[in-house]
C-alpha cells in the first residue's frame, strides 16, 4: 500500500497537552476496505489519536489525513463519509431508542433504511423502549445500528463491543464483515484482542504515542516464538542444538518423553525436524496469539535476534 493510497495516514503525529506529550511521531496508514486493529495499554495514545481523526483536537505537529484532507480544517466535510462509535455511548434518556436511531442517522450523511431494520432485529433491540430503560449494551447497539445502516466509507470504532454479551458479538463480528466485503474501511480500536484477531487484516501496535509494531498477523508472528508440545518414544537429544529455543522443559510419560518448549519462527522447522527424530507419538504446534504479541510487544518482551534489533518499522507491502 502506497501512504498516498491510505484513507486514514497520520506523519510523525505529535499532540502535546501542557507538558504531556500523549502523541510521539505516531505513524499510522490505514489502507481502503481493510479493518485495521488499533491497540495499545491504557494511556498509549489511541484515544487521542482517534480525537485528532475526527477533528476535535488539532494535531500539535506532524502530518494527519483522512481521504487525503485535514480532519480538523475539514470536519464537516469529511463527517458526511465517515461514522463513529464510542465505548460508552451518551444518548437522550426521554427519547425511544428509534428515535435516537433517526436523529443519529440524520447526523451520518444518510442511512440505509433497509439495513437499519434488518440491524435492529439482529442486534434484537427493541426501539420503542426509552433510553433511560435501557441497559448500557443496549444503548450500545443504538450507537452500533446508526453507525452499521450509515452510507459511510469508514467507521472509527473504539470499544464498540462495550457492555455486549458474546452472542451480540458475535452478531457485531458478523456485521463489520459484511461491511468489509463491500468496501467499507474500519478503524477498530478494542481491548478484546480475541474481537480483533477475528476480524483485522492488519494491526498496530502503539506504546507511549509511538507505534511499535504493524502488519498482519501471520507478519508480526514471524518476530516472535512458537509454542511446541511433543509426546516422543525417545528423548529428541537434538532439540540442543536448535537456535532460538527456549523454556525446554522434558518429563516421562506413559513410557515415553513430553517435551515442552517454545521457538522463534526462523528455527520452527529445524526444532520439528529435531523432534522428529524422537519418534512423534502426539504434536502440538501453538502460534503466538494475538494477546501474545501485544503483551510482548508493549512490555518490550520480544525475542532476541534480527527482528528486535531494528528499528519498529512497518510489515509487509
Amino acid at each position: 500500500m502506497s501512504p498516498a493510497d491510505a484513507v486514514i495516514r497520520t506523519q510523525g503525529l505529535v499532540r502535546t497537552f501542557g507538558s504531556t506529550r500523549a502523541l510521539d511521531g505516531l505513524d499510522l496508514h490505514v489502507a481502503p476496505g481493510e479493518v485495521h486493529g488499533f491497540l495499545g495499554p491504557n494511556g498509549a495514545g489511541k484515544s487521542t489519536t482517534i480525537r485528532v481523526l475526527l477533528g476535535l483536537v488539532r494535531a500539535t505537529k506532524g502530518q494527519v489525513e483522512l481521504f487525503g484532507a485535514d480532519p480538523w480544517r475539514h470536519a464537516a466535510r469529511l463527517h458526511d463519509r465517515l461514522a463513529y462509535v464510542a465505548g460508552d455511548v451518551a444518548l437522550w434518556p426521554g427519547l425511544t431508542g428509534g428515535q435516537c436511531l433517526d436523529v443519529l442517522g440524520s447526523t451520518l450523511g444518510g442511512v440505509e433504511r433497509a439495513r437499519r431494520g434488518t440491524l435492529v432485529q439482529a442486534f434484537e433491540l427493541d426501539p420503542t423502549k426509552r433510553v433511560r430503560d435501557y441497559s448500557k449494551g443496549n444503548r450500545q447497539k443504538v450507537a452500533l445500528i446508526a453507525a452499521l445502516s450509515a452510507r459511510a466509507d469508514l467507521l472509527i470504532l473504539d470499544e464498540p463491543t462495550s457492555g455486549l454479551d458474546p452472542l451480540m458479538e458475535q452478531t457485531f463480528q458478523a456485521c463489520i464483515r459484511e461491511r468489509r466485503d463491500e468496501g467499507c474501511t474500519v478503524l477498530l480500536s478494542s481491548h478484546i484482542l480475541a474481537e480483533v484477531e477475528a476480524l483485522a487484516d492488519r494491526v498496530s501496535i502503539i506504546r507511549a504515542g509511538r507505534r511499535v509494531a504493524c502488519g498482519t498477523l501471520s507478519e508480526l508472528r514471524r518476530h516472535t516464538r512458537t509454542t511446541v508440545h511433543a509426546v516422543t518414544a525417545r528423548d529428541p537429544v537434538h532439540l540442543q542444538a536448535v537456535p532460538g529455543l527456549v523454556d525446554r522443559g522434558t518429563s516421562t510419560v506413559d513410557g515415553g518423553v513430553d517435551t515442552r518448549f517454545a521457538v522463534d519462527a526462523d528455527h520452527l522447522d529445524q526444532a520439528i525436524g529435531a523432534v522428529h527424530q524422537g519418534g512423534i507419538r502426539t504434536l502440538t504446534v501453538s502460534p503466538p496469539s494475538l494477546d501474545a504479541l501485544f503483551l510482548d510487544t508493549v512490555h518490550g518482551d520480544r525475542p532476541a535476534g534480527p527482528a528486535s534489533a531494528r528499528p519498529p518499522a512497518e510489515v509487509g507491502p
